[in-house]
This record gives structure tokens, sequence and C-alpha cells, in this order.
């Protein structure tokens, strides 16, 4: 079976060819970093319309890289929610039209469970990263907008067992980065300064250290890193070892929260496999760490490579795979499909 996935949820326009869930025939990403740098953010009306102008381009791209035709596929999978409801609009409004078109079933997935599931997809990771995860797994959904914990017992069948209580882990680097006048995205800036720096000459607080939550907070570093910051008379040049040591140990203080909560969750279920994915999973120094702590704990970690980290649309057609072979979802007949900023887990 070949998937067309489409993904619009926030600022990338990107569409992807699978093959049986699992071989990428193409993946195309249409980012939108150059139009929201300069507001320091994305700004949602910016973003819908610029999906208006990617979105068929980027689907036709990547229909001429796979040498296939739009009647060549067998099913379209859109990622309906959550995220932003305009941006969310232009993709499922297009994958409806197509759909229609051509007369291939349609199913809209959830932006988070794709990324949670984004391993299942073949590809060519970095050693000790890379493999299929064996069901169950525990999941970290790691994002600007999400934090969440996992338990995934198969592909639909999903328990929560720990979120963020406030900001989310990429959220607390975006505001961190604009504290310390970096540029968007905030995330990738830290992430490059701090491999300079000295993330143990600053201890920021790590929140919720209780061994019977698995709930993260981050709220309280992006405020302690404020009140260092005020209290410096000038802030470190960017260039500064001072400057990458607030960056390193700044970045220090959240991956150790990310890595000790998900591996202590996986220890007290008996999980020896573990998924990190979403945009903050491709922060270098959780990987390291992630890889690090399950080597020692005899646990098997699963990151996709960054191509599959991001906002992408493999995920997407990959996860669209799993219900359209299964005929779930309300979306098969098109008129039933519709976007959703809060949507559920399963199929639509």
């Amino acid at each position: 079976m070949i998937v067309l996935g489409i993904e619009s949820s926030c600022d990338e326009t990107a569409a992807a060819l699978l093959c049986d869930g699992r071989q990428i025939l193409s993946n195309k990403v249409a980012s939108q970093i150059p139009i929201h740098a300069r507001y320091g953010g994305v700004v949602p009306e910016l973003a819908s319309r610029n999906h208006i102008v990617e979105v068929l381009p980027v689907v036709r791209s990547c229909l001429e890289e796979a040498g296939l035709g739009l009647p060549d596929i067998d099913g379209i999978a859109v990622a309906a929610g959550p995220g932003l409801v305009g941006s969310l609009l232009v993709g499922v409004e297009v994958a409806k039209a197509l759909a229609y078109c051509v007369d291939r079933p349609l199913v809209g997935v959830n932006h988070i469970e794709a990324h949670l599931t984004a391993p299942l997809i073949d590809y060519e990771g970095p050693q000790g990263l890379s493999g299929t995860p064996n069901f169950p797994y525990l999941g970290l959904v790691v994002s600007g907008g999400h934090t969440h914990l996992y338990e995934v017992e198969a592909v639909g069948s999903y328990k929560l067992i720990g979120a963020t209580r406030d900001d989310a882990a990429g959220e607390a680097f975006d505001k961190v980065a604009k504290m310390l006048g970096l540029p968007y995205p905030g995330g990738v800036q830290i992430d490059r300064a701090a491999r300079r720096g000295d993330a143990s000459a600053i201890r920021f607080p790590r929140a919720l250290p209780r061994k019977d939550s698995f709930d993260f907070s981050f709220s309280g570093v992006k405020t302690a890193v404020l009140t260092y910051l005020s209290g410096l008379d000038t802030l470190p040049e960017e260039s500064s070892e001072a400057f990458a040591d607030i960056c390193a140990s700044f970045q220090e203080a959240v991956v150790d929260v990310l890595v000790n909560k998900t591996f202590r969750a996986a220890r007290k279920h008996g999980f020896k496999d573990v998924v990190v994915s979403g945009g903050v999973s491709a922060n270098s120094r959780l990987r390291a760490r992630a890889l690090e702590v399950a080597n020692s704990n005899g646990i098997k970690v699963h990151i996709p490579p960054i191509r599959l980290c991001t906002d992408n649309a493999a995920m997407i057609a990959g996860l669209g795979h799993h219900y359209l072979v299964g005929k779930k979802g309300a979306g098969f007949g098109q008129s039933g499909l519709n976007a959703s900023s809060r949507l559920p887990m399963g199929a639509h």
C-alpha cells in the first residue's frame, strides 16, 4: 500500500509517500522559519496563509521525486490535529479534495501519535539509536507544545503516564533563547552554544523530583534562568565562555529531568524499549544522554533521525497506513473529517 501523508499542523508544510508504512519513497518539507524568525516565534495567521501557497507544490514535488502520479497512491493520511487550527484546515481540506479526485480512502491522524510511532518507519539512524521498537514500549514525545510520556501497547493503544504541568520542554527552550537574545528557533541555537559550555557551571533547578510522579515542569527552570540573568550587570557576549555556560547549564537541567523521569518510568514498568520523539528529540545532548542511560540500564532507546523528529509527513503517512489497512476512522467518506486543535489519539 502506498500512502500519501500531508502535514500542516504548525509552520511546516510537508508531504511524503510511504510504501507499506515503512519504506519512505519521498519526504518533502517546506520550512517557514525565515517568515517567522523576524517575529521571534510562529505567527498563526502567517503560517496558515503560507500553507495555502506551499501545500500543492510540496505534494507535486513529493510525487515527482517518487516517480508517481496521484492515481498511483492507495490512500491519504493527513494531520487533523492537534495544532494551529488555521494551519490544520489547509492540510485537511487539500487532503479531502485530493482523495475525492482520485476516489481514495482518507484518514485523519493525530500529530502527536504520529511522533510517538515514527520509529516504526525504516530509517538509518546513528549507531545505538536505530531499529524498530518492540511492543509494548515507553514513548516520550517532547516538542514545543508537548511533553508527554506514554505506555504504547500497540498502534492505537496508549496510556498517558506523565505530562507537563506548565511549559513544555521546547517552549522553555524558546523562551530562554529569547531571554538570551538568540534568534528563532531558539532551541537549535541553545544546543549549538551549549556544546562550548560547562554544563555544571550553574546549578539550575530540576522540578518535580518525587519518585511517585512522572509529570514534568519547566516553568521553574525558565524562571531560574531569568533570575540569574537579572543578577548580572550585563548579558555576556554570545561568543563568550560565560554565555555558553548559561546555555549548557540550562540545557542540562531540562535534559536531566526528561531522561531521569523517562528511564525511571521504564524501570518501574519493566519496559525494554524506549522511544524519544518530537522536535526536541533532535537536541544533541538529549540524544547522547538517552543513549548513555539506556545502555547502563540494559534498555534499547529509539530516536529517529532529525528529519523524522521535527514536523514531517512521513510519520503521518506511516501512522495513516496502519489505520487505512484496518479500515478505521470517520474520514473514509471525506465529509466526516475536520481539523481539531485538541484531537484525541486514534484514527478519525
